[in-house]
């Protein structure tokens, strides 16, 4: 059984040129942060055409293996973060499949502890 991010935008206003912009900015800098190569990273792809509101929407399939679950989700969050950030004026839904991912104006996109570096450790080893 395998674990998926979800992300989606909404709001009657399409992306303006500008956050066009941000929005591919934000991706390649994700890519390039990406720490592993041969996982899923957050993948955007084209809005749902029933939904003509939904202006943005992705995914990412997290690994299996615990080592690598914390950085994958920190990668992926921090990306989403910037991206919410980037358009503004969105109603965003972030979730794991049934669990709604929370936002913080001050932190993000986040999920508890995924910054402990005492959880980090026990999770990805020395």
């Amino acid at each position: 059984m395998s674990v998926s991010l979800y992300c989606s935008a909404r709001r009657e206003q399409p992306l303006t040129e500008s956050e066009a912009a941000s929005v591919d900015r934000i991706v390649a800098a994700h890519t390039a942060a990406f720490p592993y190569g041969d996982e899923e990273s957050l993948y955007l792809y084209a809005p749902d055409e029933a939904d003509a509101d939904q202006i943005l929407a992705g995914s990412t399939k997290l690994p299996r293996d615990p080592g690598r679950l914390l950085p994958v989700i920190v990668c992926v969050l921090d990306s989403v973060t910037g991206l919410r950030r980037a358009v503004e004026g969105a109603e965003w839904r972030v979730h794991s499949d049934d669990l709604d991912v929370p936002w913080d104006e001050a932190e993000g996109y986040a999920l508890p502890g995924m910054r402990d570096p005492g959880l980090v450790a026990d999770l990805c080893g020395p």
